[in-house]
């Protein structure tokens, strides 16, 4: 096996402590070939789509990527921006101020770098450049607060087949998930009361999480349960009665049953029981994207005004607002707990590579 070197690697480097955050990618640009590329590496992942492999490669070339890349093309355009598409500037702009919140704290032996999992910046490309940095500890944080195995442990694959190619490898740790966070937890209770105070309250508040096929909950995935243990302490949190709210899930795909209820039929269903305004909140998605602003802040919307209803408000994800950039801030700390930060000693790694270096023939 030929192993993979860091290729500006030194051995007279600072050792650093590297906090690599994660989101699921976007292509890279709005247009039929670049979501081919995109959706052929997101669905072939085997966590993505748990069907035997064959079967799937002839679904996935005969028929999907031969239809699907122009019709997510027409999508992506709607929520497309000079600066590329929103997951990927507030997932950049994340990292840029968790680096400024991290190194305020630790000084400049942390250093914070974003990756996708689909698409670019890639993971491989990242953690290269954080071990040519110098990084020997390495947390990775994925921005779902809820664990599925289609997402976080996929990322988690994603850092194995990188590692598995690496003569030396960093201390790793690694976030499954963080959905009972007191941080998240508030951070979420306060954008979704400031948007109460600058908008007023619905009738009903929905919160409506990215679905995956059932079987995957069947087959002990804990998604689903993690997606109602959220809702119940953010309603607990908001003081919420029953009648108050309830929880859905979006973007299924195919034939065979997700989790439900689904947000769509729920959206269609609503008006015809009396309730006439409704307000969206999406706790799993860590920054608006594709799923949030076109899916849920338009295509929902239609499906619910159509349907008889009479006010619909989509409340933002939070983004790279100052509390989200905190409790990420929170998350992190807590699990560099126990990691010394390396001094910034320079005379005493040379003294010490040379001691090394000179000890060989």
């Amino acid at each position: 096996m030929q192993y993979q070197n860091p290729t500006a690697f030194s051995h007279e480097q600072a050792d650093k402590v590297g906090v690599l955050i994660t989101n699921l990618g976007t292509p890279d640009a709005a247009d039929t070939p670049s979501l081919r590329r995109y959706l052929k590496q997101f669905l072939s992942d085997p966590r993505v789509v748990e069907v035997p492999r064959l079967l799937w490669w002839l679904i996935l070339h005969g028929v999907i990527l031969r239809i699907r890349p122009r019709r997510s093309a027409h999508a992506y355009q709607q929520v497309w921006t000079e600066q590329g598409s929103p997951l990927l500037i507030y997932t950049r702009s994340q990292a840029e101020k968790l680096h400024q919140s991290l190194q305020a704290q630790w000084g400049d032996q942390v250093v914070v770098r974003y990756a996708m999992r689909y698409g670019n910046p890639s993971i491989a490309s990242v953690v290269n450049e954080m071990l040519n940095e110098g990084v020997r500890k390495l947390l990775v944080l994925p921005l779902y607060p809820q664990y599925s195995a289609s997402t976080t442990a996929s990322t988690f694959d994603a850092i194995a087949a990188d590692f598995s190619q690496r003569r030396w490898l960093p201390e790793l740790r690694f976030v499954t998930s963080y959905l009972d966070s007191d941080a998240y937890l508030d951070a979420m209770t306060e954008s979704i009361q400031q948007y109460w105070q600058q908008n007023g309250r619905a009738e009903k508040l929905i919160f409506s999480y990215h679905g995956v096929p059932l079987r995957y909950l069947h087959n002990g995935d804990p998604y689903h349960c993690q997606c109602l243990k959220t809702t119940r302490l953010l309603a607990e949190k908001l003081d919420l009665k029953p009648n108050q709210y309830l929880t859905s899930f979006q973007s299924r795909f195919g034939r065979e049953p997700w989790l439900q209820p689904y947000t769509d039929e729920t959206l269609k269903a609503l008006p015809g029981q009396g309730v006439k305004s409704v307000q969206i909140v999406c706790p799993g998605f860590s920054s608006d994207c594709l799923e949030t602003i076109e899916e849920i802040g338009m295509e929902n919307r239609e499906y619910f005004m159509q349907a008889g209803g009479e006010r619909y408000e989509y409340i933002p994800a939070l983004n790279d607002q100052p509390i989200h950039i905190d409790a990420l801030s929170q998350i992190i700390n807590q699990h560099l707990s126990g990691w010394e930060i390396p001094a910034t000693d320079t005379a005493a790694r040379q003294k010490h590579y040379h001691a090394c270096s000179h000890n060989q023939p």
